[in-house]
């Protein structure tokens, strides 16, 4: 995949790829399930983040995030979790057959699962979008290309204990900072689109008393 394009054969192969991921866990049950849009912005492929409301509840407001949210009971799967909350914080009505299939799920901090949900929004215009002001405070969209350039990677390192643990990216230089697991989900995706381009550095932590 070029990172000024993407084809027809892009979305198949990547669609193979999750079609396992994609089974076990769309019924599975978990917390909370985000949209990964990847659209088209003036014919620039890019992901579209949000920047949650500073006026929400909870240590993550003002953190630049994929929409989603947590799961309702009357959702029939977590594809159908991603694509309810998608509409209700941004307006956007994504059909469920533009969804790709699901990238590896996450937990958080307090060990919430999270699945990741990649759909093809088509064309978009970040602007153009109406997000709802009590959950959104900003859209916007960062080009793979843009994500794919070593300058705007960089990386955070974590230590516990006086040790060092854990390592996770951080992608700069765009309107906001995107880190946590938003950047986690981001450089998932990257992996999945542009395999001979985008290369991880995470590291993980060592299993003890080897």
């Amino acid at each position: 995949m070029l990172p000024d394009g993407l084809l027809a054969e892009d979305e198949q192969r990547c669609r193979r790829l999750l079609a396992d991921a994609t089974a076990r866990y769309r019924a599975r049950p978990a917390a909370a399930a985000v949209l990964v849009p990847l659209c088209l912005v003036r014919g620039v492929p890019a992901l579209l983040y949000t920047l949650r409301s500073r006026r929400l509840a909870g240590k993550h407001k003002g953190d630049v995030s994929f929409p989603g949210g947590k799961r309702d009971p009357t959702d029939k799967d977590m594809v159908h979790t991603a694509l309810r909350e998608t509409c209700e914080e941004l307006g956007l009505a994504v059909p469920e057959e533009q969804v790709w299939g699901i990238l590896q799920p996450l937990y958080d901090q307090q060990k919430v699962t999270v699945v990741p949900v990649l759909a093809g929004v088509g064309p978009l215009d970040p602007q153009g979008l109406r997000p709802n002001p009590e959950e959104v405070d900003e859209v916007f969209a960062l080009p793979l290309a843009h994500l794919l350039q070593a300058q705007n990677q960089g990386y955070t390192h974590f230590c516990r204990g006086g040790r060092f643990s854990y390592t996770l990216p951080v992608f700069l230089h765009g309107p906001h900072r995107v880190w946590g697991l938003t950047a986690i989900i981001t450089e998932f995706t990257l992996q999945l689109l542009a395999p001979g381009t985008y290369q991880p550095r995470l590291v993980r932590p060592k299993p003890s008393g080897g």
